[in-house]
C-alpha cells in the first residue's frame, strides 16, 4: 500500500465515521423528540381523564336543582362519553374541545341558579374542573411545542433524508376548536 493509497483510505474512513456519527446523532435526536411528544400527550391524557372523572360528580350535584336544564346536563354527559383514549390525537382534541365548551355552558347556566353557587360541593367541583382546564391548556401548549420541534427537525437536513427511510411523519398539533378562537365579548358596563 502506497502512502497515497493509505492517505485516501484514511480520508474515506474518517468521512465514513463522520457520516455515521451524523446519522446516529440525528436519529437519536429525532427519537428523543418523538418520545417527548408521547410524554407530553400522556400528560394531557392524564388531565383529560381527571376532568372526565370529576364531571359526573358535578352533573350529579346540580341535576336536582337544574331539572329544567336537561339539555345542558346531556351536553356535558355526551361530551364526556365521547372521549376515547384510543382515538387519534386530532379526534381526542376535538372531543376535549367539545367537553370544554359543554363545561363552559354548564358553568354559565349554574350562574343562573344562586342556590347552586352557595352549595360547597358544587363550588369545589367547579373550581377543580376550572383548575383541570388550566392544566390541560398548559399541557397542550407543551405538547404543541414538542410537535413543532419534531416537525421542524424532520424537515431539516439531514433528518429529512432519514425521515423517508425511518418512516417519520409530521405529528398533528392539538388545535383549539373554532369556538375557542373567537374573542369573548367583554361588557364593562359603559356608563
Amino acid at each position: 500500500v502506497t502512502p497515497a493509497n493509505a492517505a485516501a483510505l484514511f480520508a474515506v474512513a474518517v468521512l465514513g465515521l463522520v457520516l455515521l456519527f451524523l446519522v446516529v446523532t440525528t436519529y437519536n435526536a429525532v427519537v428523543a423528540l418523538r418520545n417527548r411528544i408521547r410524554k407530553a400527550w400522556a400528560n394531557i391524557d392524564v388531565a383529560l381523564k381527571q376532568r372526565h372523572d370529576v364531571l359526573p360528580n358535578l352533573v350529579a350535584a346540580v341535576r336536582g336543582v337544574m331539572a329544567f336544564e336537561r339539555d345542558v346536563l346531556e351536553e356535558v354527559t355526551q361530551a364526556r362519553a365521547a372521549y376515547r383514549a384510543s382515538d387519534p390525537i386530532p379526534a381526542q382534541a376535538a372531543t376535549s374541545d367539545a367537553t370544554t365548551q359543554a363545561v363552559r355552558h354548564l358553568f354559565a347556566v349554574v350562574e343562573n341558579y344562586p342556590e347552586l353557587k352557595s352549595v360547597e360541593n358544587v363550588t369545589a367541583l367547579q373550581a377543580e374542573i376550572a383548575r383541570l382546564e388550566d392544566v390541560i391548556a398548559d399541557r397542550r401548549e407543551l405538547y404543541n411545542d414538542q410537535v413543532f420541534r419534531y416537525n421542524t427537525r424532520i424537515q431539516q437536513l439531514p433528518a429529512n433524508l432519514l425521515a423517508a427511510i425511518a418512516g417519520w411523519r409530521p405529528e398533528p398539533f392539538f388545535k383549539a376548536g373554532d369556538d375557542e378562537r373567537e374573542r369573548p365579548a367583554v361588557d364593562l358596563g359603559a356608563g
